[in-house]
């Protein structure tokens, strides 16, 4: 048999009457065991109600809150706040999320705050809520994170400013250097060069050789001086990226090689459309260093062979069938100064592929080797931005 509406009803309202006469200590017992602080005052700002954490927070009962403001409780500028925000909220009518800041007894502390509207049975609003959670450690641990990125900005700054005056000095002292060396050099060589031209007649072939050594280490030490300048200018040099065709800078580089030597024959192969987004000048070193190189150690070889090309895309290669060099001592290429192949073998100061090693670096990218003795050598760079060819891959 079915229940009448009334009985329904009758029914309903039995089974909800205890919880009527329980249902103000459940929800007093409901908010005094969050975390969060919970109060609600009348149109007026008038406290009716808060929580156990309003008053462990702001040391006051909750019998002796009730019909006060926040005017008694707090300073002015504060107080003022607070009773804009509760306004606002009735205003709206809807619930409104803010940042309240009230005083602590370790400072201020931050609170994310949702405030919300009671309305009667016509919709007139007769009291505001509002559920308060204590944010101040965290924000506490932002302006930490920001005063420590704030120094650290000040400490870079000075720093910088520091390098770049290094920087400059370094600059001065290098050329002054460079300057002052190459005077005494100019005088050895000339007067050596003079000794063998006007009185080689008055020294015996030893003595002439001594001039020739001379003269020959004067111009080694020249070149030594240039290539420490390079050095320096590869290092700290302003970077300019920009497109930069290898192919022409490659094909420019081997003409003034073949130019050098007019009776060396080789293989030259240079794929066409090699295009990189760097420093154009930086570029022309790194090109210039790796083929000069492979001219060099192609010197003995008797078919010399070439080859730049783009193995994978993003990636240069220059090849040759000349000299080689050993594997195991493939971590001492691009460190300064440091030779596989002696003076006698082959002329150089060691410094150029430690200049690769860094435009390539400053560019983001890297440079390797692979070799074998009498077998060739073959280096590969790798730019950050890559490699484009003339296709526009």
């Amino acid at each position: 048999m079915s229940e009448t509406p009334q009985a329904s009803a009758d029914r309903l309202a039995e089974a909800v009457r205890p919880l009527r006469r329980v249902g103000l200590e459940q929800l007093m017992a409901l908010i005094d065991r969050t975390s969060a602080v919970i109060y609600m005052r009348d149109v007026e700002g008038r406290y009716m109600l808060v929580n156990r954490q309003y008053e462990r927070l702001f040391g006051v009962t909750r019998d002796s809150i009730l019909g006060l403001t926040d005017h008694d409780l707090f300073p002015p500028e504060i107080a003022d706040e607070f009773r804009a925000n509760d306004l606002a909220a009735i205003a709206t009518g809807t619930p409104v999320r803010l940042e309240e800041i009230a005083p602590g007894d370790d400072g201020p502390h931050t609170y994310i705050t949702v405030k919300f509207s009671l309305t009667d049975a016509d919709g007139e609003a007769y009291a505001i809520a509002g559920i308060s959670t204590d944010i101040t450690e965290r924000k506490r641990a932002e302006d930490e994170v920001l005063r420590l990125n704030a120094e650290l900005e000040r400490r870079v700054r000075e720093r910088t400013a520091e390098l770049e005056a290094s920087t400059q000095e370094l600059d001065a002292f290098a050329y002054s250097v460079s300057h002052d060396l190459r005077a005494p050099l100019r005088s050895l060589e000339g007067f050596s060069q003079i000794l063998l031209e006007d009185h080689a007649g008055q020294l015996d072939e030893d003595g002439q050789g001594y001039l020739r050594r001379i003269r020959a280490n004067a111009t080694r030490m020249a070149q030594l001086i240039d290539d420490l300048l390079d050095l320096s200018r590869a290092t700290r040099a302003d970077l300019r990226r920009v497109r930069a065709d290898v192919t022409q800078i490659a094909e420019e580089e081997i003409a003034e090689l073949q130019q050098a030597s007019p009776d060396r024959k080789a293989d030259i192969s240079i794929a066409p459309g090699l295009v990189v987004d760097g420093d154009p000048n930086l570029i022309r070193i790194v090109v210039q260093n790796l083929l000069t190189n492979a001219w060099k150690f192609t010197g003995r070889a008797e078919h010399p062979r070439i080859t730049v090309d783009e193995p994978e895309p993003g990636v240069l290669r220059f090849a040759d069938n000349g000299a080689g060099f050993d594997m195991r001592y493939q971590d001492k290429l691009f460190d300064p100064f440091q030779r596989l192949h002696t003076s006698s073998e082959f002329e150089g100061t060691g410094i150029g592929l430690a200049i690769v090693h860094r435009i390539m670096r400053r560019h983001g990218g890297r440079v390797w080797a692979h070799g074998e003795p009498g077998q060739g050598a073959t280096f590969w760079v790798s730019f950050a931005d890559g490699v484009r060819s003339g296709d526009g891959r």
